[in-house]
């Protein structure tokens, strides 16, 4: 039982369909909601149905046979597991089944064991009492269909008259009557309690017209002989009545008029115990059921594919919603990069035009620049040159580069090799507190001797600050 989370009964009722959901708590169930429900209203879906949270809360889902459709028969075996118990009852089941095994649907419910005398020279023996419920496979199959048609997909069908005889709990022997509607039909289960053990169970009816106190009378003699020929019952019983006031009154009076006996008259248990009593019961004996095993796994594949088919949809769904989320951005982006491309269409002639101008003002400042460096270089040179040192070229090229060569005597070219001398003073030659040329010469010099004179040569770069080359 600890695996479920909740449960919910239905009973179809010939006035309504009654729904009870409980929720596991303490070992138990307790009443959460009680709904009626009309014949012609759906059932509530919200309470039945099966989703994803029911993975992690498991919900079990309990519908009642209807008493007409049910057979009770009552058998004692020797005490054994619940395996073997089963195996014993399928070796019997020909025997006592009204319907041909191929045609039912069968469960068994081991009511208590109790120790049977002993008989001559056998030792007692430990019994136990087992209650065997069969019905119809075809009327089965109908009901689940009337089920599945009101979206409710049971995973067990039990029927409340075991609950009933498990809330009596007799302790003198005698015969219970527990009246209920058999297809329309007054009628009452009878069990019969003998030596403190469940004998039998039997249904008695009682015809809508005529003599009905000596047809039942008929029908209770015919139950008691059939128990003394079966050796149990061993003295007159005592009659019990366990019934709601409307009923009680019918039958206590056909009763005393049938038997001519005293009836004792108790009250029955709320049908919200009875539904908790079977909710309790179903969640405890899971290994045998009323419902046909091709119904167990159609409906658990159905709730498999009912879970993927949502899972999908709930991902076509999120993913149709971030669809249009992404094309309303595309939009609104689509729309802003439009106002953008037309204010920027409107101020592009204004913009070639300026750079056109930069461009030129640019390239007019440049030849400015490198006119004054020109000069500027020329003037370097002249002051840095030694006398008796020729200057036979100069050349200002890519407004950068500068190359000199010139011719001295032998006994000169340590006025240009030196240090400080010509050629380091041209490299670290300063003009407004500011380096000229870059320290590494693009040609480093060169001089060699040419008939009785040597000619040099070398050549700088010019070194300009950024905001001269913009």
């Amino acid at each position: 039982m600890a695996r479920w989370n909740s449960c919910n009964i239905l009973h179809v009722a010939p006035d309504a369909k009654r729904v009870w959901q409980f929720d596991a708590k303490g070992g138990g169930f307790v009443l959460d909601r009680e709904q009626r429900v009309a014949h012609t209203d759906k059932l509530p879906a919200k309470g039945i149905a099966k989703n994803w949270s029911s993975l992690w809360q498991p919900k079990l889902n309990i519908a009642w046979l209807p008493a007409e459709n049910v057979f009770l028969r009552v058998v004692e075996l020797p005490a054994s597991n619940f395996e073997e118990t089963l195996a014993m009852v399928e070796l019997q089941l020909e025997k006592f089944s009204p319907l041909p095994v191929t045609q039912i649907v069968w469960t068994m419910h081991v009511l208590g064991t109790h120790t049977a005398p002993a008989r001559g020279d056998h030792a007692p023996e430990s019994l136990q009492t087992v209650v065997v419920v069969i019905a119809g496979r075809s009327v089965v199959e109908e009901f689940l269909g009337r089920l599945e048609r009101e979206g409710f997909l049971a995973d067990r069908l039990e029927t409340p008259m075991l609950d009933q005889l498990a809330a009596v709990a007799p302790t003198e022997d005698g015969a219970w009557l527990f009246p209920l509607s058999l297809g329309g039909q007054s009628a009452a289960l009878v069990a019969w309690w003998f030596g403190g053990v469940l004998r039998n169970l039997s249904f008695v009816t009682l015809p809508p017209a005529g003599d009905r106190a000596q047809e039942l009378k008929n029908q209770l003699a015919h139950l008691a002989w059939s128990g003394e020929i079966e050796g149990w019952l061993t003295a007159p019983p005592q009659w019990h009545l366990v019934a709601d006031p409307v009923n009680a009154t019918e039958w206590e009076n056909i009763l005393r008029a049938a038997l001519n006996e005293p009836v004792q008259v108790s009250e029955p248990p709320a049908p919200s115990a009875l539904a908790a009593g079977t909710a309790k019961r179903a969640a405890s004996s899971e290994k045998s059921n009323l419902l046909p095993v091709e119904f167990t796994a159609r409906y658990h594949q159905q709730f498999v594919d009912r879970l993927w088919l949502r899972g999908l949809a709930y991902a076509g769904a999120t993913y149709a919603v971030y669809l249009v989320i992404y094309f309303c951005a595309v939009a609104v982006l689509g729309y802003r990069t439009t106002r953008v491309e037309g204010a920027v269409a409107g101020v592009s002639n204004d913009y070639t035009n300026a750079m056109q101008l930069k461009a030129q003002l640019g390239v007019l400042q440049e030849r400015q620049q490198l006119k004054y460096a020109a000069l500027d270089c020329w003037q370097l040179v002249a002051q840095e040159l030694p006398l008796g040192i020729s200057l036979s070229r100069f050349s200002f090229t890519d407004g950068k580069k500068i190359s000199l060569s010139g011719n001295c005597t032998s006994d000169q070219i340590n006025l240009i090799t030196d240090p400080d001398a010509f050629y380091d003073g041209i490299r670290k030659a300063r003009l407004n507190g500011q380096p000229v040329f870059n320290s590494t010469p693009l040609d480093q010099l060169v001089y060699r001797k040419v008939g009785g004179s040597v000619a040099w040569s070398f050549a700088l770069e010019l070194l300009r600050s950024e905001a001269e080359s913009e």
